[in-house]
């Protein structure tokens, strides 16, 4: 039985939309989704003296989603996103923020000695000083909890050394298609099809699973004695940011209730398609969590 607390480490911001703002950050969207299934979760990141700073914590309260949230001597992070006809979102990050200066302290060490599944990413992970301090969580997790690699490229702010030794310190891995291709060509895996990319990562960095979402062309996932495909639901999309963040929030969550791979899985795929038809990427699921 592994312990039920479940943790999101890295990014927390605003998502600035031409219209409006929202909270985000994939491991604040992860953790939220997980909390939707009535897990104690957290998400663990920092924020400015500044007045962003105060409303993000303002919402996360209102959402009842627990925070591990230090205040820096840096600006909140905030991201522009503009969204194609499809929805799909294009990002502008912006650089030394508070995220980027997450410290690791005794709260976030005991933390990290109790909970049941971490997700980090590799956008937190571009500053030394949250790199370190989301390598010293892993490195405290208990040995059967859940350590989820949401590989989250974007932009310039990761490397060929910084995957690889994420994939070192994790146990699953989600990917979607574009990364698939991008960590082929950035480890020389040659052309093999996604689904031999991913059976190999599986394989060559001994995880327990790798979850690849391919948009509106399904998902998959992989374990080492099973592989499971469900088509995407087809639904009004009003914007896909924060879609991967739900389906494995909701995925993970399942896991730790029992459920089997497919049976996660497909609650995953009915929750991120639900995201897609809202304008924020915390929206409450909790009648799909019952229903599904």
């Amino acid at each position: 039985m592994k312990n039920t607390g479940i943790v999101g480490i890295g990014e927390l911001l605003w998502d600035i939309f031409p219209e409006r703002k929202v909270p985000g950050g994939a491991p604040a969207n992860f953790a939220y989704h997980a909390s939707q299934f009535g897990f104690d979760a957290y998400v663990v990141s920092a924020i400015g003296k500044d007045e962003l700073g105060k409303e993000i914590l303002e919402v996360l309260a209102e959402k009842k989603l627990n925070s591990l949230i230090e205040t820096v001597d840096y600006s909140t992070g905030t991201v522009k996103v503009t969204l194609n006809s499809k929805g799909v979102p294009q990002y502008e990050i912006c650089e030394n923020v508070a995220w980027d200066n997450i410290p690791f302290t005794e709260q976030t060490r005991e933390l990290a000695l109790n909970c049941g599944a971490v997700c980090f990413g590799t956008l937190a992970q571009r500053s030394e000083v949250s790199r370190k301090t989301t390598q010293n969580f892993l490195e405290l997790v208990p040995k059967n909890a859940y350590k989820i690699f949401d590989i989250n490229l974007r932009q310039h702010f990761y490397s060929k050394e910084i995957i690889h030794e994420s994939l070192l310190r994790c146990n699953v891995l989600k990917i979607n298609d574009e990364e698939v291709a991008e960590l082929a060509c950035l480890f020389e895996l040659g052309k093999g099809t996604e689904q031999e990319i991913c059976l190999h990562l599986l394989k060559s960095y001994n995880l327990d699973i790798v979850v690849e979402t391919k948009g509106e062309n399904g998902s998959y996932v992989f374990a080492a004695d099973e592989t499971s495909y469900f088509d995407t639901p087809k639904v009004n999309v009003v914007s896909t940011v924060g879609a991967g963040d739900s389906f494995m929030g909701a995925f993970v969550a399942a896991l730790l209730q029992g459920k089997s791979i497919r049976e996660a899985h497909k609650l995953a795929v009915e929750v991120s398609a639900y995201v897609c038809t809202q304008h924020e990427t915390m929206p409450i699921t909790q009648p799909i969590c019952i229903l599904v």
